[in-house]
């Protein structure tokens, strides 16, 4: 009798947590990679989806027309990214660490580039504003208790908000108007960071 209630014991705590098998409800962490620098928060929507919100500063090497010559500039960007963590399950019942949502994911990264500042850009050049949705797929791990690593890719589209009678330093289209630009967009990140 013993043993049937330990066995029964034993059931309920793996079931208990099997259920509990989930991303964490909010987390804050700061990151920095070859592109920038950015500090994030991700807030638990269910058990696999997070939503991600961040802020930085990064690098844009691919700026098209706009900003002929003018090398890499660093921008500030707002981002909201839904991730979908889709193999955390898989990875607890393996006996792999999940917390600080150590798993692969999907997600849609949606990314704004205000016109606010650009560092390293000429003074004759006017700054531009562009949103990019990016499909992605990537990985996050744990390292230790708070440092992370993470890595995705994705293509998706960039939409550059060109001002009126200004393009590429020249003044364009007298009526005033200025056509957005749509650019492909190649997505590469490797993260490390610390969270909160």
């Amino acid at each position: 009798m013993k043993y049937i209630l330990g066995l029964l014991f034993l059931g309920m705590s793996v079931n208990i947590n099997a259920q509990d098998v989930s991303v964490e409800k909010s987390m804050f962490g700061i990151q920095t990679g070859f592109s920038g620098i950015w500090l994030n928060n991700e807030f638990k929507l269910t058990n696999s989806l997070a939503l991600r919100s961040e802020i930085g500063i990064e690098y844009d090497f691919a700026v098209g027309d706009h900003y002929d010559g003018a090398g890499f500039i660093l921008q500030p960007v707002l981002t909201v990214e839904p991730r979908y963590y889709y193999n955390l399950k898989n990875r607890n019942s393996k006996g792999k660490n999940i917390s600080k949502n150590s798993g692969n994911y999907i997600s849609l990264k949606t990314s704004y580039h205000p016109d606010w500042f650009v560092i390293n850009l000429d003074e004759n050049i006017t700054k531009t504003a562009d949103l990019t949705i990016i499909p992605t797929w990537g990985l996050k791990r744990q390292i230790g208790n708070h440092l992370t690593y993470e890595t995705g890719v994705g293509l998706g589209v960039r939409i550059v908000y060109l001002k009126p009678n200004y393009y590429n330093g020249n003044a364009q289209n007298v009526d005033g108007v200025a056509e957005n630009e749509i650019q492909y967009t190649p997505y590469f990140t490797l993260r490390i960071g610390y969270t909160f």
